[in-house]
């Protein structure tokens, strides 16, 4: 499940106090936690902390429940940055490379992650694979056969010094 997000708005459409603010710090430390055990972090009976929790969701600053998985363990031992530059014509179908590519990247598996970029590359993504030899084809055989891909600048993730799902809710 995955959508096109304009990160540069920093509006919210839901105002949120402390109990919404430690309901979503616990969350994202523990996504499985019971509705019971959930209130009792927060210091709320449960009906309270199940509605806060239900409007959370309604709202969409809860986007969704995931389990995260090791890659590694999962056999995708290998993690790349991409550095995507376009070309910024139009193409013989009438639509631009943008468009075209932001398609593409939805069915390439590969790439869990893709962001619009300002800067000398036009995209990041964040790519898994199983090995140097997937990466390979994955760059040789979908990526530069692009139409709209003019260049490609990759860097590999040799350690993982922190790795968090958890955004920084403390400085709210």
């Amino acid at each position: 499940m995955s959508s096109i997000r304009d990160l540069s708005s920093g509006a919210s459409s839901l105002a949120l106090d402390r109990i919404d603010l430690r309901i979503l710090a616990e969350l994202q430390r523990d996504g499985r936690l019971s509705n019971q055990e959930l209130a009792d972090r927060v210091a709320l009976s449960p009906s309270p902390c199940l509605r806060r929790v239900r409007r959370l969701e309604e709202s969409g600053v809860i986007r969704q429940y995931a389990a995260l998985l090791d890659p590694a363990r999962v056999g995708l031992g290998l993690m790349a940055y991409v550095n995507v530059k376009l070309e910024k014509r139009a193409t013989t179908r009438g639509r631009f490379a943008a468009d075209d590519f932001r398609d593409s990247v939805e069915r390439w598996p590969e790439v869990v992650e893709c962001c619009a970029t300002t800067g000398d590359a036009d995209y990041l993504m964040r790519v898994y694979v199983r090995d140097l030899a997937h990466f390979s084809r994955f760059v040789m055989d979908t990526l530069l056969r692009h139409p709209g891909v003019m260049d490609v600048r990759s860097s590999f993730a040799l350690q993982r010094i922190k790795d968090t799902t958890a955004l920084p809710l403390d400085h709210l």
